[in-house]
C-alpha cells in the first residue's frame, strides 16, 4: 500500500469527511499536522532534524469522534499507529506499563505494515515456489536405480512429469484441498515459566533477543491438508523472499518520521478534582515527557528516535482542564482543538452520510441472510432523535448510542432473519417507536426486551 504522504491538509480534510461527520476544527489540526511532515522531509539536512512536530491536544466528551479522527487519519496516511490510554501507566495496586512500550508497539506496527507492503511485492514468485512444494509433497520424485537404463529413466521421468501437469491442473483448480499431504513446519522452542510471572514482552530488549537466540529452531512433519499447507509454504516461501534487514530498516524509519502515538484519557493524569493519588498522574507525566520531547527508545529491533513521532492528546477534561498538565508536557502539545457535542442533526447525517454509515453496515449485514432492510427517512429521524434523548436522560455517550438504539431497534430481526427465508422489513418513524415502546429515561437501552410485533414480511 502506497503512503499518502503528498495530500495537501484540503485533501487530508475531503477524505475524512467521508467517514466522519462535523469537528472540522480537529480535521484541519491533524490535516496541517501530516502536511507539516511531508513539509519538513523536504528542508535541507541542517533545518531538517530541528523542525518539531506540532503535537495536538483533542478536547471533547466521549464519543464525538476524537479516536476516529486519529485512526482514520493513520490509515490514510498509511502510518505506523497506536491507541495507548493514559491511565494504564496509572493503576493502583499495579506495576503498570512502562511508557517505553508504546514505542515498542508502534514499530511493531510499522513492521507490519512494511511486511504487508513487501509480501504484495513477492506474492506471486512465494505462491509459485509454494505450488512447487506442495507438488513436491503431492508426488515425490522416484527412486532411481543402477538396473534402470538411460532410456528407461528418461521415459520414467517424463511419466512423472505428466502427472505433475496434471496434479497441477487440479491443483489450481481447487479440486484438491481436502487431500492430506505432509510438510515440513519450523517451530521455535520458547522458554515456559523462566520467570514466574514475567513474559517475554516484558523483559528488556536485550534478554528478549538473548532467550530468541538460544532456543533452537526445531523442524516437524505435519500433515494438512492442501488449503492449511498452502498457506503455510506461503508464508514460508515470502519469510524467504523479504529481506529482513531491510524491513526493519524501514519499518524503524517509518516509525521514528511517520508514527503517530493517540495518548487517550491525557485528563485522567492531569491534577484537579479526580480521585487517586497526585504523584502517580505526575509521574506518568514525568515518564511521558521524554517520548514527546524526543528520546532514544532501545527495542528487539534497533534504537528508535521519538522526536518526530506525532503524539495526539485526547480527553473529556469535564473536571480539569489542559492547563493543569505540567507546563514542560503543555509545550510540547502547542495545538489544542475543542470538538463539539453531537447534536441530533448531526446524528442524522452520522446515520446515512459516511460511507461505513450504521444504516449501511446494518443493511448489509442482514442481506447476507436474505433480509432487505430499508431504512426511510422518518426512520432516520426517529433513531437519531431517541439516541439524543438517551443521551440528555442518561449518561452522553456521544455517537456511540447510535450502536445501542440500532442494536435494539433490529434485534428481532437479526434473530429471525437465518429462518424466515426471503423477507423485507422497512424501518420507519413507526416501526421505531413501536420497537422502543418499552424504552425508559432511567434504564440502560441494552436491557430493554424483544419487541412484541411481528416485523418480517414475507
Amino acid at each position: 500500500m502506497k503512503k499518502n504522504i503528498e495530500l495537501t491538509p484540503r485533501q487530508v480534510v475531503a477524505e475524512l469527511d467521508k467517514y466522519i461527520i462535523g469537528q472540522d476544527e480537529a480535521k484541519r489540526a491533524v490535516a496541517i499536522a501530516v502536511r507539516n511532515r511531508w513539509r519538513r522531509q523536504q528542508l535541507p539536512d541542517d533545518i531538517r532534524d530541528e523542525v518539531a512536530p506540532k503535537n495536538i491536544i483533542m478536547v471533547g466528551p466521549t464519543g464525538v469522534g476524537k479516536t476516529e479522527i486519529a485512526r482514520r487519519l493513520a490509515a490514510l496516511m498509511n502510518a505506523p499507529f497506536i491507541k495507548i490510554e493514559a491511565t494504564k501507566f496509572t493503576e493502583v495496586g499495579y506495576v503498570g506499563r512502562d511508557v517505553d512500550s508504546i514505542v515498542r508497539d508502534l514499530l511493531e506496527r510499522a513492521i507490519h505494515i512494511v511486511r504487508a507492503e513487501q509480501a504484495e511485492i513477492y506474492e506471486a514468485a512465494a505462491r509459485t515456489a509454494a505450488e512447487e512444494r506442495l507438488l513436491d509433497a503431492l508426488l515425490p520424485l522416484p527412486m532411481t536405480t543402477a538396473v534402470h537404463t538411460s532410456d528407461e529413466a528418461e521415459q520414467e521421468a517424463q511419466r512423472h512429469q505428466r502427472t505433475r501437469d496434471k496434479l497441477r491442473q487440479q491443483l489450481q483448480a481447487g479440486s484438491l484441498e481436502d487431500r492430506k499431504v505432509e510438510i515440513n513446519v519450523e517451530e521455535k522452542a520458547m522458554p515456559v515459566n523462566i520467570f514466574s510471572n514475567i513474559g517475554l514482552e516484558q523483559m528488556e530488549p536485550e534478554m528478549q533477543n538473548f532467550f530468541e537466540r538460544i532456543m533452537p529452531t526445531r523442524t516437524a512433519r505435519r500433515r494438512a491438508s492442501v488449503a492449511e499447507a498452502r498457506q503455510v509454504l506461503f508464508q514460508q516461501e515470502l519469510d524467504k523472499l523479504i529481506d529482513q534487514d531491510m524491513l526493519l530498516a524501514e519499518a524503524i524509519a517509518r516509525t521514528e518520521q511517520s508514527g503517530i502515538v493517540f495518548l487517550d484519557e491525557v485528563d485522567k493524569i492531569c491534577g484537579g478534582e479526580i480521585h487517586g493519588p497526585d504523584v502517580s498522574r505526575e509521574g506518568v507525566q514525568r515518564d511521558l515527557l521524554p517520548l514527546v520531547e524526543g528520546t532514544t527508545v532501545n527495542t528487539r529491533h534497533g534504537m528508535v528516535r521519538t522526536d518526530h513521532i506525532l503524539f495526539i492528546g485526547a480527553g473529556a477534561f469535564s473536571r480539569n482542564k489542559p492547563s493543569d498538565l505540567m507546563p514542560e508536557l503543555q509545550g510540547r502539545f502547542p495545538i489544542r482543538v475543542q470538538l463539539k457535542d453531537l447534536d441530533e442533526d448531526d446524528f442524522v447525517r452520522i446515520l446515512t452520510e459516511p460511507h461505513t454509515a450504521l444504516t449501511r453496515q446494518q443493511t448489509a449485514l442482514l442481506e447476507t441472510d436474505g433480509v432487505k432492510l430499508t431504512f426511510t427517512d422518518d426512520g432516520v429521524k426517529a433513531l437519531a432523535a431517541k439516541a439524543f434523548e438517551l443521551n440528555n436522560s442518561q449518561q452522553n455517550i456521544g455517537a456511540r448510542r447510535l450502536y445501542a438504539v440500532m442494536e435494539k431497534v433490529c434485534e428481532q430481526i437479526s434473530y429471525d432473519a437465518p429462518d424466515a427465508g426471503e423477507k423485507k422489513v422497512i424501518v420507519d418513524a413507526a416501526f421505531v417507536a413501536d420497537r422502543l415502546a418499552h424504552a425508559s429515561r432511567d434504564e440502560d437501552l441494552n436491557i430493554f426486551g424483544f419487541a412484541r410485533r411481528k416485523d418480517v414480511e414475507k
